[in-house]
């Protein structure tokens, strides 16, 4: 006999919440809280587990309180991830395997909201392949090698999850560890095989006699910084002096702490790349074949250098409604100033003068038709604002072109929605073209040559099973956008490289990262590498965005993906500051100028390379946190996004408004 299936259900909570589109809902995972009073939304099965190509329909229900079912009318039905999607009706269609997640929204017309989540479960079929990865035909006795391989499903996925199991043919010659590493014991031919699920892999290799007879170790250094990376070179040479290319070496290293209360730590690479997370004495050691070189360096404390106060200079409070994005520039007068938007509000857009920092001015408000104004913009000849719009009443929302030529009495140009009623969330202006993100799923080019009659050039979205867009970037004619799972997204707008244009864009490169969060993007080129990275951040709310009068703890963390080669990105190092989270950023001449949400803002030197883990290596040049005991939740920071300009560094705060501070010489440090 068949279990009947199980229901979720929620009820409306009798409390009001903030008015907010059910995109940006949707990009939080937030949840609402539970009430036993009202309506009822209830959706069955409670989970789904599917196989490939399978449909399974949601029965969704609203129950009042005598249990008689209500119209549906404001329900809506979304699709997170790209392994299944969901239609109006609550129809699943399972598209890849992996975890989905459907979520069911009833909006009620006074304001409330009911969630239910369906987690979905897209099985994988049967492993059918099972290959080795670069085995080599020959290797050396007293080495050890790393035996990698690739399993792959009928459906050709690359299965991460498969449990391999190795074995040797005569374990005298070579044999396996528990954790797939094969020593090489003495000279002879011996077969390895790998098996997984009934399908196995056989190949024979040659074990030959080690022909080394000495191994020497290479740097140039003797004395750095923690976070400073350096090249350790190990050669390996036979009785005749001359090189072996192809000898396998692993590095290690030991070290002792100048502090008695931290072990000496870092990270070193198998192809002998070291940093230093604490200041002490280090011993590298490289070993092959039985032999082994070793040598020290001295590791100084990096933050003792870098280490610089950060100094408040002024305020633009706005402690009745929460702040969104902020952009600084100079007007064709020569003043400074800022546009802030609001979020969760009443679609206003504020302007300030800045040209003091320490006694920014409001001057002038710009109100639409929206409760969210997330993002605001401003052209490079300082004379264009475009504004995103979301929770439009009418539901065109959109974007607005304004006139700043005179930031105290702001015009507006035009209105433009065709295209983008679902909810603009992020903006970019870039050579009279305005990059505008519709409805969390791509993002179209609109053509603002002349202001007052915008028109739609072109459009970028991913060909992929559920995916999503959060942000664009643009710089040198390349638009770097933010798509979540799928990550990062590098393509040619006009830069020539791909012979994209604004109405012709062209991919040029990508890179997705497990976490699935990727929420921002901005690139680096570094001075003092020569290499190319992308400084990519996530965004998560475990516990939710709303905490009611309590701060909001965000999640996730910086990856540097050194992108130097567009072909072969790799993800090299990640800035995290413990129980906090990161949202937007900016980097200007090797610093990273980080809001990172409740820690506030943070200033990191990312000058050199870039390895491992950059918040324990002490790169923190300072931060500051903007906490005001009348803030929408008090002395909560809730940073948002930070801009330097002309010496100073603006942010905006979720909670409290528009700041400004300054970065002192560390000279003045006692």
């Amino acid at each position: 006999m068949k279990s009947r299936p199980q229901t979720q259900q929620t009820q409306v909570a009798m409390k009001k919440p903030l008015f907010f589109s059910v995109i940006f809902l949707l990009s939080i995972c937030f949840s609402f809280s539970q009430s036993t009073e009202g309506i009822v939304l209830q959706v069955s099965p409670e989970s789904v587990n599917m196989e490939v190509g399978e449909n399974v329909q949601l029965n969704i229900k609203l129950i009042d309180e005598k249990g008689q079912i209500l119209e549906a009318e404001g329900i809506r039905v979304y699709s997170r991830g790209r392994f299944a999607k969901a239609d109006s009706t609550g129809l699943i269609t399972a598209l890849q395997p992996g975890e989905a997640r459907i979520i069911v929204i009833y909006s009620h017309p006074d304001g409330k909201f009911l969630r239910v989540n369906v987690p979905t479960t897209v099985n994988h079929p049967p492993i059918n392949q099972l290959v080795f990865v670069n085995l080599p035909e020959v290797i050396y006795t007293s080495t050890t090698l790393s035996v990698e391989t690739r399993a792959s499903d009928e459906l050709n996925y690359t299965r991460e999850d498969a449990d391999i199991t190795f074995r040797s043919s005569d374990e005298n010659i070579a044999i396996f560890d528990a954790f797939n590493h094969l020593r090489a014991i003495k000279a002879g031919k011996v077969t390895l095989t790998a098996s997984t699920g009934g399908v196995e892999v056989k190949q024979e290799i040659s074990i030959q006699k080690n022909p080394i007879d000495k191994l020497t170790l290479h740097s140039d250094l003797k004395e750095v910084s923690t976070g400073d990376v350096i090249a350790f070179e190990a050669v390996a040479y036979d009785s005749n002096g001359q090189q072996l290319q192809d000898m396998a070496v692993s590095f290690s290293f030991q070290g002792v702490s100048d502090d008695v209360e931290q072990f000496a730590s870092g990270l070193i690479r198998d192809d002998g790349h070291f940093v230093a997370y604490q200041s002490g004495m280090y011993r590298i050691t490289a070993a092959a074949g039985g032999l082994s070189a070793q040598r020290h360096i001295k590791v100084s404390a990096r933050q003792k250098k870098i280490k610089r106060p950060i100094e408040l200079v002024g305020r633009g409070k706005v402690l009745d409604k929460h702040t969104s994005d902020l952009w600084v520039w100079e007007g064709i007068d020569g003043k400074d100033y800022a546009v802030t938007g609001t979020w969760g509000a009443d679609g206003e857009a504020f302007f300030w003068d800045v040209t003091d920092p320490a006694n920014m001015i409001p001057i002038d408000t710009i109100k639409v038709d929206a409760r969210t104004v997330n993002d605001v913009k401003i052209s490079e000849d300082g004379r264009i604002s475009v504004i995103s719009r979301e929770g439009a009443s009418n539901r065109k929302n959109g974007i607005f072109i304004l006139d700043v030529s005179n930031p105290r009495d702001v015009k507006i140009h035009a209105e433009y929605s065709e295209g983008l009623t679902g909810g603009v969330h992020n903006v970019f202006i870039y050579k009279n073209h305005v990059y505008a993100l519709s409805n969390g799923e791509r993002y179209d080019i609109i053509n603002i040559e002349d202001p007052t009659k915008p028109h739609k050039v072109g459009t970028f979205e991913l060909d992929e099973p559920g995916h999503a867009i959060h942000d664009v970037w643009i710089e040198d004619g390349i638009a770097y956008s933010s798509n979540w799972h799928s990550g990062l997204q590098m393509v040619d707008v006009g830069n020539g490289i791909a012979g994209g244009t604004p109405s012709k864009p062209v991919k040029i490169g990508s890179y997705a990262y497990p976490s699935g969060r990727n929420h921002a993007a901005f690139p680096y080129h570094s001075k003092t590498t020569g290499k190319f990275y992308m400084i990519l951040g996530d965004e998560a709310f475990p516990n939710g965005l709303f905490t009611k009068d309590k701060p909001t703890i965000a999640a996730g963390w910086i990856h540097v993906v050194d992108f130097t080669d567009l072909k072969n990105p790799k993800e090299v190092a990640r800035f995290e500051v413990p129980e906090a989270g990161s949202h937007n950023f900016w980097v200007e001449e090797d610093i990273l100028y980080l809001a990172n949400y409740n820690a506030g803002l943070r200033v990191i030197d990312i000058s050199g390379e870039l390895m491992g883990d950059l918040y324990r290596q002490g790169r923190e040049i300072g931060w500051f946190m903007p906490t005001d005991s009348q803030g929408i939740i008090p002395n909560a920071p809730m940073t948002w996004g930070p801009q330097p300009h002309k010496g100073h560094v603006f942010f905006s705060d979720w909670n409290s408004g528009l700041w400004s501070v300054k970065i002192k010489e560390a000279k003045l440090i006692n």
